[in-house]
């Protein structure tokens, strides 16, 4: 993983020196994807899983949280600060006790993977690692799946060792006991301790001394994720993760019996109290942590549908808080790891598209959306673990005929994932295509800029063939499905000595190519080069006008919209340069505008991290990923003299198309 870690007095001393009076009149710095938007109080990257005081501080685990420690905590709907370093933990599993936290540590060179570290909650301090799995390699997926601690006792779920691992909480190892893929793990008043087993659906009761007591089982499709054993009702709870994505509660005392759920059936995915995808109280995703506080109020952990291999670029956080009376009391939520947002042109830039999320608003934003269904297209390649890209979490979007189009792709991509929606999926992008692949007649990683323009064609640069192949959309089918009919190429022009990025604008028949020196290799860069033709498809292919030279360092990503060119930089400052496409002159630089309020990161470290969108009024919206608070910059800027406005059609914040 890249790590984009400066220096935090470098940073403020950079913005203080780029930002100048007359671009901070011109345009408002805000930020969505995330309850917060300054670094210190930011919502932790990918929750995976949760524990609760009895004092209601809230602890949750992440494998990763580039400007935190991976185990960040809360109080009353506050960031109250983290511990340990920003990569030290798996996500998969915390727990804790009056002076200590128990949290899976990821893969470290120094003692492999499988291992417990018991941290001080009062200093932050770890002072003891317990090794627990004979499995020392694994990288990525989880080892230990489950912690609870009862009295001087810690049990840990060794996944791969198909047993619970029973410590005192000094790491003086007491017995095994044999259990198939353990997962969660809570114990009741009694001391019996609960084990899931998350894909066969049950949980299993074991008595002190290991015995096996009783089990419960799920319906074949459920999916137990976390469990939590509530004294204070004597109740199980068991958060499952299949297809209802709801709360199920039980009674222990004797056989279990199911006494009840919280939670809407059939969580997001319900239809019955909102739009299927549709995020919001009671409307889970995948229950992760379940804890409740001494004064009765009931946490539960959602960690939404998305991400492959890569556990740090998952779905993100949704923490949400209730009262005794089952009401919402408050709620953190951020986005993945690094990710964009794409302006909705269907709702006139008031809707934002992630590659997984959809987000709108100011301040923050709210989560409306996560848009995958694990349950009706469970080969989502945004939920693959097979898929080699690094989490689909970067979105194009266009709409045509009042029919979205929705690609999504990884941080430095070669390879992009199509969807479409309609009335009956909802918010849920049905998968299509891939480029490359079968659809688009070719194998070829796309390495040399790919763009989704507003009226729908595709447009790629295909490695190694030396063209610009144009894919025109033909239309729809009955579905919402798009069609594109076979590719148009057109020669890199010859001024272009390695083509690196394209954008295309239809609305003025503007495209835009930027090149870099063939001798330089990182084809993820954008370059120094900019070319702007004027009239492509009329026939201009070979008279660019202007030429921008990019002189500040390190260009990663481009967007353009109406009459203005946006540049990011990587490795240096998050400067958003503005550039006029008729004079290719710099009008102005966006950096921040509300006096560092709003944490706007260190740069663009995504080939598509930018996005542009010139909205119907004239202003222009300009989006910037920020892995470092899990968040998205946005811009609303203005121009004093603005380009040529396309109007653009404003709909409901949901079309149903």
């Amino acid at each position: 993983m890249i790590l984009h870690r400066l220096g935090a007095a470098w940073l403020a001393a950079a913005l203080t020196a780029t930002v100048s009076p007359v671009c901070e009149a011109q345009y408002s710095t805000d930020w969505i994807a995330n309850t917060y938007g300054t670094n210190a109080t930011h919502v932790g990257n990918v929750a995976r899983s949760m524990w609760v005081a009895p004092e209601g501080v809230v602890y949750t685990s992440s494998m990763w949280d580039e400007n935190e420690g991976g185990v960040a905590i809360y109080q009353n709907g506050q960031s109250l600060g983290s511990i340990g370093g920003h990569g030290d933990f798996q996500g998969g599993a915390i727990t804790g006790n009056a002076t200590s936290l128990f949290v899976a540590m990821q893969y470290n060179a120094a003692y492999g993977s499988g291992n417990v570290g018991r941290y001080n909650r009062t200093s932050g301090a770890r002072d003891l690692l317990i090794p627990v799995s004979a499995d020392t390699t694994e990288k990525l997926a989880d080892v230990i799946t489950g912690l609870a601690t009862s009295g001087s006792l810690l049990y840990v779920s060794d996944f791969p060792g198909n047993r619970v691992r029973v410590y005192t909480t000094d790491g003086a190892w007491q017995r095994d006991i044999g259990v198939a893929a353990p997962g969660a793990l809570t114990l009741d008043a009694s001391g019996n301790l609960w084990v899931a087993q998350k894909s066969a659906g049950a949980v299993l009761e074991f008595g002190a001394g290991g015995q096996l007591l009783n089990t419960i089982q799920l319906a074949s499709t459920a999916r137990p994720s976390s469990l939590y054993f509530d004294s204070q009702t004597s109740q199980l709870m068991i958060g499952d993760s299949g297809p209802d994505m709801n709360i199920k509660t039980f009674s222990v005392a004797g056989t279990p019996s199911q006494t009840g759920t919280f939670g809407v059936l059939g969580g997001y995915l319900d239809t019955t109290t909102g739009i299927k995808g549709q995020v919001g109280d009671k409307r889970f995703t995948r229950v992760v942590g379940i804890g409740k506080d001494a004064a009765g109020t009931l946490y539960v952990l959602n960690n939404p549908w998305g991400g492959s291999w890569d556990l740090g670029r998952n779905g993100g956080t949704d923490l949400q808080a209730y009262d005794g009376t089952g009401a919402l009391r408050w709620k953190l939520q951020s986005l993945n790891f690094e990710g964009n947002a794409a302006p909705d042109p269907a709702t006139d830039g008031a809707l934002f598209y992630g590659g997984m999320n959809l987000y709108s608003g100011t301040a923050g934003g709210t989560f409306v959306a996560n848009t995958i269904d694990p349950i009706t297209y469970p080969s989502d390649p945004r939920i693959n673990l097979a898929d080699t890209a690094r989490g689909e979490h970067f979105a194009q979007v266009a709409s045509v005929g009042g029919k979205r189009i929705l690609v999504a792709a990884g941080q430095n991509p070669d390879t992009f994932y199509f969807f479409h929606f309609n009335a009956a999926s909802g918010y849920i992008a049905i998968p299509d295509y891939t480029l490359p692949g079968t659809a688009f007649n070719t194998s070829a990683p796309v390495r040399n800029g790919f763009c989704l323009d507003s009226k729908g064609d595709l447009w790629a640069g295909i490695d190694k063939t030396n063209v610009i192949s144009h894919y025109p959309l033909t239309g729809f089918d009955s579905t919402g499905k798009p069609l594109w009919g076979a590719a148009v190429t057109t020669p890199i022009p010859a001024t272009i000595s390695r083509l690196t990025r394209i954008v295309y604008l239809p609305e003025s028949d503007t495209m835009i190519l930027t090149g870099e020196d063939a001798s330089i290799t990182d084809w993820t860069a954008v370059g120094t080069r900019v070319e702007v033709y004027h009239g492509w498809l009329a026939g201009n292919t070979s008279a660019p006008d202007p030429v921008i030279t990019l002189t500040s360092a390190n260009p990663k990503s481009i967007a353009a919209a109406g009459n203005y060119l946006f540049v990011g930089y990587v490795h240096t400052v998050p400067n958003i340069d503005a550039f006029n496409l008729t004079t290719g002159a710099l009008d102005t630089t966006l950096v921040n505008s509300n006096s560092n309020a709003v944490y706007v990161g260190n740069d663009v470290d995504s080939m598509y991290g930018l996005r542009a969108y010139l909205r119907s009024t004239g202003e222009y919206v300009v989006t910037k990923d920020n892995y470092n608070a899990a968040s998205a910059v946005v811009y609303r800027w203005t121009p004093a003299v603005a380009g040529a406005a396309t109007a653009n059609a404003t709909v409901s914040p949901f079309s149903a198309k």
